[in-house]
């Protein structure tokens, strides 16, 4: 493993190879999206523990979607429990890292929405921990909650940072959490222009993809359909965002050893 630093462009190619590699397996990818949303819908159930417990496995359950890719890349039959590889396939130790990485996310995740409730009255946060998910209707309700949802969005880059990369470099790479929060952040900050044209590409693809339905729709003149079209794209979106993720950890730590990628969509330039 080595940590490079790669020039803007690379955050372009990172959502070029993410598509690359969704479209070459799209069934697997969806099928294991599906199994988190649900396993994650039945844990947060339960009010207040259920919130926080499914925040916790969010690191681990992650690892599952870059073992996916992984073995996608490989031209690897890719099965569901592929999802659970963090927590079964590198032994107790790594489990165990693994949820203390997790209760530092959930903690870190709590703290953003700590900052929310200064604008909402703690509304979002009620709603992770008593209603076991978040209805963006509701919280998006009046000034107030736009300004929480902004609030907490803004609070949570420098989650998304300091996590972005840890659960690979502790399963895959036997990092002690601590040191792989650090790598992480160190990573994103010393890529951060990279980070950027990564987010406003993903921006403006998501932008135009919902911009083109709807006027699509519109023309159709069944445009008060629109959401019922939306819902399955955001997950399509989610999917393919799961496997820029891997992409990011290719480039930026120099990760080139893992079988065939597509020619016409090189690796980021170091």
């Amino acid at each position: 493993m080595q940590l490079l630093e790669v020039p803007p462009k690379s955050g372009y190619v990172w959502l070029r190879q993410g598509i690359w590699l969704f479209r070459k397996n799209p069934l697997a990818i969806m099928t294991l999206l599906f199994a988190y949303l649900f396993g994650m819908l039945v844990i947060s159930i339960v009010p207040v523990v259920g919130g926080l417990v499914s925040l916790v496995l969010v690191p681990g359950l992650s690892v599952g979607f870059m073992a996916a890719c992984r073995d996608i890349i490989k031209n690897k039959q890719v099965l569901p429990q592929v999802l659970l590889d963090g927590f079964r396939g590198h032994g107790k130790e790594i489990a165990r890292r693994l949820l203390i990485l997790g209760g530092y996310y959930m903690l870190a995740t709590v703290i953003a929405y700590l900052v929310s409730s200064l604008f909402d009255g703690s509304a979002l946060l009620n709603k992770l921990l008593f209603d076991g998910s978040v209805n963006r209707d509701e919280v998006m309700n009046g000034t107030a909650g736009m300004a929480a949802v902004l609030a907490f969005a803004l609070a949570y880059i420098p989650v998304a940072m300091l996590f972005w990369f840890a659960p690979i470099l502790v399963a895959w790479h036997d990092i002690p959490p601590v040191k792989a929060i650090f790598f992480s952040w160190t990573a994103c900050v010393r890529n951060f222009r990279a980070f950027v044209v990564y987010g406003l590409c993903v921006m403006l693809l998501a932008m135009a993809t919902a911009m083109i339905l709807m006027v699509v729709m519109a023309v159709l003149g069944i445009f008060q359909y629109v959401m019922l079209v939306i819902w399955p794209l955001s997950l399509l979106f989610a999917a393919i965002m799961y496997c820029t993720f891997y992409a990011s950890y290719r480039g930026c730590f120099g990760v080139q050893e893992i079988g065939a990628i597509d020619p016409n969509v090189s690796p980021p330039e170091a």
